[in-house]
């Protein structure tokens, strides 16, 4: 039988995932894995030895070879052939992210969080300082606690969600980038939500929670703030965050409560494969 392969540790979820030449080309992508791109991350970026990189990853550094000598041809094949490059899946697990203070949850609860400023759903995601944390039990809210968040940005932020235990976001405006993060973290999205960040989280354990499928934020050259404007934009391909870990099962149906745990919990190595 062939040999287990140990999981790899990487420090966060990039904030970029798909990068394509300005030619238009058929070609089938090249898909990069997650702990690959930790590896370019470690020794190209950080200028880490393959030793120091090893220790970081939690694997041999005859491992940490041949992850990075992979991740280097398939990059190789898309500078050279043109072809879109991807970063999904892997063999990994994220580490802590700055939440070694949150209190964990059991696991016959779904965790809400809520984007939250001032007892309101924030709404520009990739800016959010502070989670307020809901968990549901049997349709009902048992426990609330309000978190800062460890850092900006939707990788980070993605990231720290998926640390965080956090099975469903409720957000108001959210860019393509951190919607890809959140589906690969496993985290369901409900966009384009305003007002009362309790009455969302509630809204959403009842499963009557009103929102926007669609929603995506363009705020490139805007501020947070008065005059932001949060575009809804309806194209094929757009997904909106419903992925789910391995272990992960959601039930949600418009109009019912949400029935979620998360089994596995953040612990378990991320085991799939990309698009």
């Amino acid at each position: 039988m062939p040999r287990k392969q140990r999981c790899r540790w990487i420090g966060g979820y990039p904030d970029h995932w798909e990068f394509s030449p300005e030619e238009v080309s058929d070609k089938e992508p090249v898909v990069l894995s997650l702990d690959e791109f930790e590896t370019i991350r470690l020794l190209d970026r950080e200028g880490l030895t393959q030793e120091q990189s090893a220790e970081r990853m939690g694997i041999a550094r005859t491992t940490v070879t041949a992850i990075y000598e992979r991740a280097r041809r398939k990059v190789a094949d898309a500078l050279v052939d043109g072809r879109r490059l991807l970063i999904r899946g892997g063999n990994y697990r994220l580490n802590d992210q700055g939440t070694e203070n949150i209190i964990r949850k059991g696991s016959k609860r779904m965790r809400i969080a809520v984007a939250y400023e001032n007892g309101e759903v924030f709404q520009h995601f990739g800016h959010t300082e502070q989670f307020k944390l809901y968990d549901v039990e049997d349709g009902k809210i048992v426990a609330e606690q309000v978190v800062p968040s460890s850092g900006s940005g939707h990788g980070a932020l993605a990231g720290f969600l998926k640390a965080a235990q956090a099975d469903a976001l409720i957000c108001g405006g959210i860019g393509s980038g951190a919607q890809t993060a959140l589906a690969e973290a496993g985290i369901r999205l409900y966009g384009g939500v305003s007002g009362s960040a309790d009455a969302a989280a509630q809204a959403l354990a009842d499963g009557i929670l009103q929102y926007d499928p669609n929603i995506e934020c363009d705020h490139h050259g805007h501020h947070h703030g008065e005059g932001h404007d949060c575009g809804h934009h309806h194209g094929e391909g757009h997904e909106c965050g419903h992925h789910h870990a391995e272990g992960h099962e959601c039930g949600h149906r418009h109009g019912k409560a949400l029935d979620c745990g998360h089994q596995e919990g953040d612990e378990g190595c991320r085991r799939h494969h990309g698009n």
